[in-house]
């Protein structure tokens, strides 16, 4: 596999429109979009973005991964894969399906196999698949998936009227976990860095740094002021207080 240099700013002008509105259900804007009932669910969180969960298995318990995808006339912009390995199709077909609209771009935020798992499948399928070097070096030592393209220093991406950025503020859930950041929209997908407010723990600490894991914390809400919304890689994605739960669950763990 061939890997490339990404530079700093990365533009992909793509011509902006509004995206087709077939949908599944009576009110697409609202409700959740069951893919393939239990395996892979897709629901709309605001103006062109989506959410996607798909399941896996963490210690014998199914446990959703939620993931994110963003709709452009020519093609939608995926952010990390789908757990399930046999959901890598039916979120490309469903994504077809509602948006008549292919993905062409796949970041994965760090190197677990609930973020990588497809990566590899989607290089195959024409999509062109992002991590960090980083990442790279470490899903290279862990025998996972590896991205196309390498991703040196935090990277604005332009496509179309939409702007977001790659930003890496340091170790946490583990050593190379970035989240992504649409100022304009005000959406922070933080992934596994980032814990749901139903979540009790920390959850996997196999890779984790849990004593730089809060000041990276505090420099992302630093950087990523009032965001509106923010997309924790497990469970509910519903509330802006993810960060501060976050931290709370960070503090409880080293007080411990």
């Amino acid at each position: 596999m061939r890997y490339h240099c990404l530079p700093l700013w990365v533009i992909l002008f793509i011509g902006f429109a509004a995206y087709s509105q077939t949908s599944f259900s009576n009110n697409p804007d609202s409700s959740v979009f069951l893919a393939a009932p239990g395996k892979l669910d897709i629901s709309h969180l605001t103006g062109n973005f989506y959410i996607y969960t798909t399941y896996g298995m963490y210690k014998g318990t199914p446990v959703p991964a939620n993931g994110m995808y963003l709709v452009t006339p020519q093609g939608a912009v995926m952010f990390d894969t789908p757990w399930d390995t046999t959901q890598f199709q039916p979120l490309l077909d469903s994504i077809m399906i509602r948006h008549h609209k292919k993905v062409i771009i796949c970041i994965a935020t760090h190197f677990h196999e609930d973020r990588t798992n497809g990566l590899e499948y989607y290089r195959r399928a024409g999509i062109k698949t992002y991590t960090t070097r980083q990442t790279d070096d470490s899903s290279r030592a862990r025998n996972e998936k590896r991205a196309e393209f390498l991703i040196y220093k935090d990277t604005v991406f332009k496509v179309g009227q939409f702007s977001f950025e790659t930003y890496y503020a340091g170790p946490g859930h583990t050593a190379d976990n970035i989240v992504i950041w649409f100022e304009k929209e005000k959406i922070l997908y933080g992934g596994c860095l980032v814990k749901s407010i139903e979540a009790t723990d920390l959850g996997n600490l196999g890779d984790a740094n849990v004593k730089e894991w809060g000041p990276t914390i505090v420099r992302i809400q630093t950087k990523c002021i009032d965001p509106e919304y923010i997309i924790p890689g497990h469970d509910a994605w519903n509330s802006k207080e993810a960060l501060s739960h976050t931290l709370e669950l960070i503090n409880n763990y080293e007080h411990k």
